[in-house]
């Protein structure tokens, strides 16, 4: 992983590795890798979906706009096939509030950046859109849904319908390494 890392020039990076591989934390830990972030993996069967179809209007927004809500560069992902994610956002007054991308790999639905500009939060518009994320999904033809989620979203995933499937660890290299 370092080797093919330098050898794109990336200098920052993360090993993930799910909580229950005591053998790889060890192997990081002792190569001096320091536990830096965790998040909660999280999935879900498409029919089991908690909760309808929102009925708050949401809205498709372009890359660029995206980006910039996110503060992004303008760049960013340039040479990736930015209609293989499913963008949805909510707006106010014009302008994205909240958004959340999707991608589909075989039958699974990734849910990725799900956010909210802090002026915008506690209405609903993160479940909304990752309720409406998944719904799209299984009308492609999805069968799953993952996804990471902060200690912050856990609760509102969880009432869509996700359920638990562990903490993934993120370590980082040592300081000097990096």
């Amino acid at each position: 992983m370092e080797v093919a890392y330098a050898a794109v020039g990336l200098t920052r990076f993360a090993a993930w590795v799910h909580e229950s591989d005591r053998a790889m934390r060890g192997e990081l830990e002792r190569r001096g890798y320091a536990l830096d972030t965790t998040t909660r993996a999280m999935g879900m069967a498409l029919d089991d979906i908690r909760l309808p179809r929102p009925e708050i209007p949401l809205g498709t927004a372009g890359w660029r706009e995206y980006l910039k809500m996110e503060g992004l560069p303008s760049d960013f992902l340039a040479a990736a096939d930015h209609a293989a994610f499913h963008l949805q956002v909510a707006r106010d007054a014009g302008e994205i509030v909240a958004a959340a991308l999707a991608y589909d790999y075989g039958d699974d639905c990734g849910i990725y950046n799900v956010g909210t500009v802090e002026r915008a939060r506690r209405r609903g518009l993160g479940t909304a859109l990752t309720t409406a994320q998944v719904h799209d999904a299984r009308g492609r033809g999805g069968r799953t849904a993952s996804l990471q989620s902060t200690q912050m979203a856990e609760r509102v995933y969880a009432a869509v319908g996700f359920r638990d499937l562990g903490r993934i660890l993120e370590y980082v290299p040592p300081e000097g390494e990096r």
